[in-house]
């Protein structure tokens, strides 16, 4: 009877291997069409739905749309504090009660952190929103070291809206929690 058994379960941990094995080649067959179809595509506007983290009242939505001298960053967040704000793209494209899933400043050159104009900065760098006094922010600036496509690509990042201002200090600006994260993803044109 034992040796039924074991030849049965010998028989069953074949299959699952073999079944296995066809669900890795499958998986990996499918993540290379759909980098094959992403490659030929060229995608020109990406859009971040801004969540409130917990205590915080802040939501918004900003696009980022391709242009001939960089992304264009549009958009309204409201449930602000009036005043200043810091506003950064960051590593991981995640929300968390506190926002510090989304991780640090997204920052593929491995430079200081600094202003949106300065020379060098984290690419994530996008400096300050300004809310007025009943909360509200619009943004629309344009920022040529923003881009869709490569190593720098900030699809599937986070977009992480600050408590305090940055004051541009090392190493990432002294902007205190989170009070918003969203994830930059494709948009249609």
């Amino acid at each position: 009877m034992s040796i039924k058994k074991g030849v049965t379960a010998f028989a069953v941990g074949v299959l699952v291997c073999i079944a296995l094995m066809g669900l890795h080649t499958s998986a990996v067959a499918q993540r290379e069409a759909a980098k094959a179809k992403t490659e030929g595509v060229q995608v020109s506007k990406a859009v971040a739905i801004l969540e409130h983290t917990q205590g915080s009242e802040a939501k918004g939505r900003v696009t980022f749309t391709q242009t001939e001298h960089g992304i264009q960053v549009k958009g309204e967040i409201s449930g602000l504090t009036p005043g200043e704000h810091g506003f950064h793209v960051h590593e991981f494209g995640v929300w968390s009660p506190d926002g510090k899933a989304a991780g640090g400043h997204f920052n593929p050159t491995a430079q200081k952190h600094g202003e949106r104009e300065a020379a060098k900065r984290h690419i994530g760098d996008l400096g300050n929103i300004k809310a007025n006094e009943n909360g509200n922010a619009v943004i629309d600036f344009v920022d040529p070291r923003l881009t869709f496509h490569g190593p720098h690509s900030i699809i599937g990042r986070g977009l992480v809206v600050h408590e305090k201002p940055d004051d541009y200090g090392q190493p990432t600006g002294n902007a205190g929690g989170r009070v918003a994260v969203g994830v930059i993803g494709v948009a249609q044109p």
